[in-house]
């Protein structure tokens, strides 16, 4: 059956500067560069793009430090994942989902010290490419992605809307967070028109946990505690949890969601220990607090509701006493600004 195709575009600037990006690709080996780490929307954007190029006639090949979670294994299909050594000397790269280059690594960072391209909805994104698609407005770049290929009447076939279906559904929050806007709904409507299958990304995201995952949950929970009078809430995941829970690092995903869920709590933060360092991870409810910005005060970055950051050199405590103080001073900023002062 013959999809409709929109008649209204949805990035109408990005668009008309994507199709001039097009030409420029030809004849050219493309690395889709992630970032470290990957989530849905880093992995969904990969697939994606990789696999809308191929189909136009470019070599394309997906990089990323870190290799594809297990439970996104089942829309990463067809397209090679690279560690940054195994890429072609002579690859260009186009960065998706990642703030800036270093978000993809050191190596990467030093590869590719101008990438031909970067697709990101991040706000911190200050546009380090020769093509830049950014648009802080959008819930997830598999969003920009899916407006981009839309508009310029790009053909995406059933894997790629999937793939596009599901970097749209984890940054949202299953269609749930504060970036969901209508034309959000009206992009997962096309790509359900696709071939995307909502059931399916539905179980394989969220009921295919393991056993240590819930072990590793049950650990968390164990840790939370309230700071800032409630409005807070930190969860911390010490050193050697992985090995005692059967886990990895990919199974926190999500995890600090529960601490934000708790009600009357306005940031969620998570905490993980790590040789001779810390990660951590920030949730919010409301944009007010720029938890991005906050997460800048620690080389950090990310989107005003959601951010994070890597510290070397510092301990679990010592990082949550200076997170707090700048949490409990954020908080009492913008509860000011909410009451006109």
């Amino acid at each position: 059956m013959a999809v409709e195709i929109p008649t209204d575009p949805f990035f109408p600037a990005l668009s008309a500067r994507f199709a001039d990006l097009l030409p420029r690709l030809s004849g050219k080996t493309i690395a889709v560069v992630g970032h470290a780490r990957p989530d849905g929307d880093c992995i969904g954007s990969q697939v994606a793009l990789a696999r809308v190029l191929r189909n136009l006639g470019h070599a394309t090949v997906c990089a990323n430090p870190d290799p594809v979670p297990r439970l996104l294994r089942f829309i990463a299909v067809d397209i090679p994942f690279l560690k940054p050594d195994e890429l072609h000397r002579d690859a260009v790269a186009i960065f998706v989902d990642c703030a800036d280059r270093a978000r993809a690594g050191d190596k990467m960072k030093a590869r590719f010290a101008r990438p031909m391209a970067n697709i990101d909805h991040h706000l911190s994104n200050e546009g380090y490419a020769e093509f830049n698609f950014v648009d802080t407005s959008s819930s997830a770049t598999c969003e920009i992605l899916a407006g981009l290929f839309l508009d310029n009447r790009l053909p995406i076939d059933d894997v790629s809307a999937q793939a596009l279906f599901t970097g749209i559904v984890t940054d949202t929050g299953q269609f749930r967070f504060g970036s969901t806007s209508r034309r959000t709904f009206s992009i997962a409507a096309e790509l359900v028109a696709r071939g995307a299958h909502p059931s399916t990304v539905g179980l394989e995201l969220y009921e295919r946990e393991t056993a240590g995952k819930l072990k590793l949950l049950q650990r968390f929970l164990s840790s939370l505690q309230m700071e800032c009078g409630g409005r807070v809430c930190v969860g911390l995941l010490p050193r050697g949890v992985f090995e005692q829970t059967g886990t990895s690092a990919e199974d926190t995903e999500g995890l600090v969601d529960y601490a934000r869920s708790i009600d009357g709590v306005e940031v969620g933060v998570l905490i993980e220990e790590r040789e001779g360092g810390i990660k951590a991870s920030l949730r919010g409810k409301d944009p007010a607090y720029r938890l991005d910005r906050i997460a800048a005060q620690f080389n950090g970055g990310g989107h005003a509701c959601a951010a994070g950051l890597t510290l070397d050199r510092t301990t679990a405590d010592e990082f949550r006493t200076r997170l707090v103080a700048v949490l409990a001073e954020r908080i009492a900023a913008a509860n000011l600004v909410k009451a006109g002062h």
